[in-house]
């Protein structure tokens, strides 16, 4: 299954969750200072459990970042 992560097309497994999408890419602990958007809408972190990626999906996962 092929889906758009930042911009970048990426075959993944079919029935990959957001959670783990983000613990894969970013693996921080209960991926704090992460916000991610499923086809243009804000997914909140206690829906990325049960929130499947599908076929053509676009994901936008964007990290805080320190600095000044």
């Amino acid at each position: 299954m092929q889906v758009v992560i930042n911009g970048q097309p990426q075959d993944v497994e079919p029935g990959l969750t957001i959670e783990l999408l983000v613990a894969s890419v970013h693996p921080t602990p209960d991926g704090r200072g992460v916000a991610v958007a499923l086809d243009g809408e804000v997914v909140p972190r206690g829906a990325w459990e049960a929130t499947a990626l599908g076929d053509g999906a676009r994901v936008e996962i964007v990290a805080a970042v320190q600095g000044g």
